[in-house]
Order: structure tokens, then C-alpha cells, then sequence
């Protein structure tokens, strides 16, 4: 494969490995907001916290005016006390906690892919053989990703968690959308680009293409007799 097909390559692992550490961070998965009253309550999810602000107003001094009173707080989630993990919500636990995981190797998957890079550039005949290691890590990468979003989606879409009934899904749940996308996206082409590179293409291989060898042809030699002197 060209120099340039994989600096591409990397280029978009590394985009791809942003947006995964921005949305295993991100606690706004999921968003839940409730009113009542004079009170605003706003509950962000992410797969490992949880964040919730509560606006208060109350009626100010000035005729038509008003105070407002704002507290934002954020805690592990799921906890095991607070959301009863050892209680009627152990499966969702479990399930949250195993798509926390998943992110995790996703993430660790597409690091792997850019070390693969990195190395696999420094010679020719490297460069001819890593892209199948680079393909197959990113494709697990997206794999592991898109695990996470099958799972809180269910959870999601099922209400396994009481407080999810009135949440819509966040950025963070977008972004990892992008992520598995983009990542399966990525994986084919440098397959494509592979396969190309191996039959000798000139657009996938380069200036260093080659036409594989189909047949071999024999030349068959008749030796020459030798001739003595006579004496």
C-alpha cells in the first residue's frame, strides 16, 4: 500500500480514537429532564457517571422578576447502594457495567491499530503486510464499539432502568454511533486497499507496483560435446 494510504488510515484512527475517549467520558448518554414544580431537574447518563442539576426559582423582589438557585452534582453510575445494584436493577448493572468494558477495548483496539501503523511504515516490505493487521484491529474496534451501543440502546429502549423512562439519548451516544461506523467504514477500505496493493494495482500499491508471476517458462539447453585433440 501507497505511504499516503496510510497516513490517511491513521489520520482517521486517530479522529476515531478521540471521539471514543470523548464518548466513554461524555455523561450525557442518556438525558432525562423533569419540571416540577418551580424546580428543573436535569439527569445526564454516561457509562460511568452520572450528573444531575436541579435549577430553583423563586419570585425576586422586582415586580415580574425571579431568583434562581442552581446545584449540579456528579456520582459513579451505577452505584450499587444508590441504584440498587444488589436489588431489582442487578441485571441492568451488569449489562451497563459490561458495556463500560466494551468501550474500554474498543478503545484500546484502535490504539493498537495506530501502533500497528506506526511500525508498519518504517520499511517496503512491511508496509506490503501490516495493513491486514491494521484492518483486523479496527474492525474489532468497531466491533467492540457497537456492542456497547446494541447494549445501552436495549437498555435504553426497554426502560431496564426506572429514571430512563423519560431520557433521550446525548452526545455521547451519537458519538459512539460515529465511532463503529466510521471504524467498519475505515476497516473495508484498507481491505480493498489491500487486496488492490497484494494484485499489483498501481492506485493501491504505488510506484512500487508489481505484476504477479501466473506461469513459469522452461528453456531447455542441449549441451555442446566436447572435442579433444588427437595426438
Amino acid at each position: 500500500m501507497r505511504k499516503m494510504s496510510y497516513a490517511a488510515t491513521f489520520a482517521v484512527v486517530l479522529i476515531i480514537l478521540v471521539i471514543n475517549l470523548l464518548s466513554a467520558r461524555l455523561p450525557d448518554w442518556l438525558i432525562a429532564k423533569y419540571d416540577i414544580a418551580n424546580v428543573q431537574v436535569t439527569v445526564r447518563y454516561g457509562l460511568m457517571k452520572r450528573c444531575e442539576r436541579s435549577t430553583i426559582s423563586f419570585p425576586g423582589p422586582d415586580k415580574g422578576g425571579h431568583l434562581e438557585y442552581t446545584e449540579y452534582e456528579c456520582r459513579k453510575f451505577p452505584s450499587p447502594v444508590q441504584d440498587k445494584c444488589d436489588d431489582e436493577n442487578r441485571v441492568f448493572c451488569a449489562l451497563w457495567t459490561s458495556a463500560q468494558y466494551f468501550t474500554e477495548l474498543g478503545i484500546g483496539f484502535a490504539g493498537m491499530g495506530l501502533i500497528a501503523l506506526l511500525i508498519g511504515v518504517s520499511t517496503h516490505s512491511r508496509r506490503r503486510r501490516v495493513w491486514r493487521a491494521v484492518a483486523g484491529l479496527v474492525i474489532l474496534h468497531a466491533v467492540f464499539q457497537l456492542v456497547t451501543f446494541i447494549l445501552v440502546t436495549e437498555l435504553y429502549r426497554k426502560d431496564r432502568f426506572p429514571a430512563f423512562e423519560h431520557a433521550k439519548p446525548g452526545v455521547g451516544y451519537v458519538l459512539n454511533a460515529v465511532s463503529w461506523v466510521l471504524g467498519f467504514v475505515v476497516g473495508a477500505a484498507v481491505i480493498v486497499t489491500g487486496l488492490a496493493a497484494d494484485r499489483g494495482q498501481r492506485w493501491a500499491a504505488g510506484n512500487r507496483s508489481y505484476t504477479p508471476i501466473l506461469g513459469h517458462r522452461y528453456r531447455t539447453y542441449t549441451p555442446i560435446p566436447s572435442y579433444g585433440t588427437s595426438a
